[in-house]
């Protein structure tokens, strides 16, 4: 089982502070699926403006979440170097059930569904607790940076 720590998602994800939103990796099946975690805090920065009076995580950063989620795992798995980046190609059929708040752990499901011609196709799921609050379909490819 994979299991990737902050300091090990930082060694494979190029992203940074305020704009890394995932915590922790763990592998659930191997070679297909994932759970990826992020601690939502009221210190996040984009809490300032979304919205100040009601504070929400904005869906399409819940979308990046499991993108970030799937593209740390492929990186690991695939053992693509340093020298390429992820890119997003499309996001389908995504689905925003229940708001996402300070204080929850957000727990996102990511199944590798499919690779060809190095386009990654992915099924994301975002939990808090047992609640399904974000769902989408995720392609990626991996280019020379």
């Amino acid at each position: 089982m994979i299991v990737l720590n902050i300091q090990q998602i930082l060694k494979v994800l190029p992203h940074r502070y305020p704009f890394l939103l995932v915590d922790r990796l763990e592998e659930v099946e191997e070679g297909v699926k994932v759970f990826g975690y992020k601690n939502v805090t009221i210190n996040e920065p984009f809490f300032q403006g979304h919205f100040p009076e009601h504070p929400v995580m904005p869906g399409v950063l819940i979308v990046e979440a499991m993108a970030q989620v799937g593209g740390a795992y492929v990186s690991v798995i695939d053992k693509i170097g340093d020298d390429r980046v992820t890119y997003f190609v499309g996001i389908d059929k995504a689905r925003f059930r229940k708001p996402v708040l300070p204080g929850d752990v957000l727990r996102m499901e990511v199944e590798l569904l499919s690779r060809r011609r190095g386009i990654y196709q992915f099924s994301g799921k975002a939990y808090v607790g047992d609640t399904l609050v974000a769902e989408a379909n995720l392609m990626a490819t991996f280019a020379e940076k």
